[in-house]
């Protein structure tokens, strides 16, 4: 075993202690008890974006209860359950905060709230040449799901509900023959992380937006900013395992230059929004 697999493993084994040592924690717990119910929180953003390593973070707190979109109590088949579901689970959160994944939800994210007042939301954005690299790892079908979501929002599951009318005229404008399967996976980051925006997101001071890159190239800084923003309490212990290693670990995808202009236009709208990082001009 090499000595990244060795490291990985050991990873997962101390991960699954320290879950299994914060169960029992929590539940032999005897101190003052939180005030009225847990707090809410919602990671989002498009899949392949970093939030599975936001969970794991947010998970080595004791005062979290974290829900990925993996666990069979409040998932299935990474569509997250029936909402009266999820207010049983959150009813039963020994933890001060409860922390859901939300991606095939993005669209959901007002009416969640209205069940769930109060509730935070942490949106992270990645740039989509490694979205788009690691979804085509797996998946080889993106640009099939374009053209029939050009004609149809509802053609593919979940991933064209909420989708505007503009952003629909926007897929048709790609959605012939000749779209490849790396644009398509592109107009996918596009459609959904455009919900961002018409939503009212970046308007709204309980959403918080993070930046993929400045998150793993400046862990402790970043976490400290996510961690304040949810009410909880910091320490560097909690991101000691993140890495920037992920950051244009391939070359960019063969993405058509148009769409990847439509990319970059959102993606500037991201950044705008994001505070200066340490040695930029505010």
């Amino acid at each position: 075993m090499g000595r990244r697999a060795t490291a990985y493993y050991l990873g997962r084994l101390e991960l699954e202690f320290w879950l299994r040592l914060k169960w029992l924690v929590q539940h032999a717990w005897h101190g003052p008890r939180r005030r009225g119910p847990a707090a809410v929180s919602f990671i989002a953003g498009v899949q392949r974006s970093g939030t599975n390593m936001l969970m794991d973070v947010l998970e080595q707190s004791l005062l979290t209860d974290v829900y990925h979109e993996r666990d069979p109590r409040a998932f299935d088949n990474y569509s997250m359950r029936e909402t009266d579901i999820i207010a049983a689970l959150h009813a039963r959160c020994r933890a001060p905060h409860f922390i859901i994944k939300s991606l095939c939800e993005l669209q959901r994210l007002p009416q969640l709230r209205q069940r769930f007042p109060g509730t935070r939301i942490v949106w992270i954005v990645r740039h989509y040449d490694d979205v788009v690299n690691s979804m085509l790892v797996s998946f080889r079908n993106h640009a099939s799901q374009i053209r029939r979501l050009a004609q149809d929002k509802l053609a593919v599951d979940w991933r064209g509900e909420g989708m505007s009318d503009a952003t629909q005229a926007l897929l048709r404008r790609f959605a012939g023959p000749e779209l490849s399967d790396a644009s398509g996976a592109a107009l996918m980051w596009y459609l959904r992380n455009v919900l961002f925006f018409e939503q009212g997101f970046d308007r709204d001071e309980k959403v918080l937006l993070v930046s993929y890159e400045r998150l793993v190239a400046m862990p402790q800084a970043e976490f400290a900013r996510i961690f304040a923003f949810l009410g909880l309490p910091y320490r560097p212990w909690h991101s000691r395992r993140v890495v920037a290693s992920s950051v244009g670990k391939r070359q960019p995808p063969a993405i058509e230059p148009a769409v990847r202009a439509e990319c970059d236009a959102l993606l500037a709208r991201f950044h705008a929004l994001l505070p200066a990082a340490p040695g930029e001009a505010a």
